[in-house]
């Protein structure tokens, strides 16, 4: 009996336990949500790195919604629908917004199939050896010489050996 009550009363403070630290809403939970919303005063100004009065209140804000219970996606949305995408830090995927995540996919795309087309250019520049021609005896012989200095230089080195 006494080792049933005391796992009853174990029990009972567990769960009591976890209901008290669900309600609580830390810093970081707030900072969570705030580092997703762009403050609508500051340009550019992410909500948890803003230092205005307009930014504690919002901080202040999401904290009230997160204890009522609300939700990471209601509180956005809540923010979105009163000033618009542009608190958003990640805008959303729909209508022209498309093309800001698509944009630089395909500029990364196309920038890599340049940058090899172009690897292999200097690559077939550099191993592109000389042509070589054959005598009339079947034996390669170097390329005939495009200069004629060079053609009168090799001739004297020939009749010399």
């Amino acid at each position: 009996m006494r080792f049933s009550a005391f796992i009853l009363i174990l029990l009972l403070y567990l769960l009591v336990g976890t209901a008290s630290a669900q309600g609580e809403v830390t810093a970081d939970d707030v900072n969570a949500i705030a580092k997703q919303l762009f403050c609508p005063v500051c340009e550019n100004e992410p909500l948890d790195q803003c230092g205005t009065k307009a930014c504690q209140d919002w901080r202040a804000e999401i904290r009230l919604q997160l204890e009522q219970g609300a939700t990471e996606q209601e509180i956005k949305d809540n923010f979105q629908r009163r000033y618009g995408d542009r608190v958003l830090a990640e805008p959303p995927r729909e209508g022209i917004n498309w093309i800001l995540w698509l944009l630089p996919v395909a500029l990364v795309l196309f920038g890599g199939i340049w940058f090899a087309r172009y690897l292999r250019q200097l690559q077939a520049g550099k191993s592109d050896p000389a042509p070589v021609v054959s005598s009339a005896s079947g034996n390669p012989t170097a390329p005939p010489p495009q200069d004629d200095y060079v053609a009168r230089i090799e001739d004297e080195l020939r009749d010399n050996e």
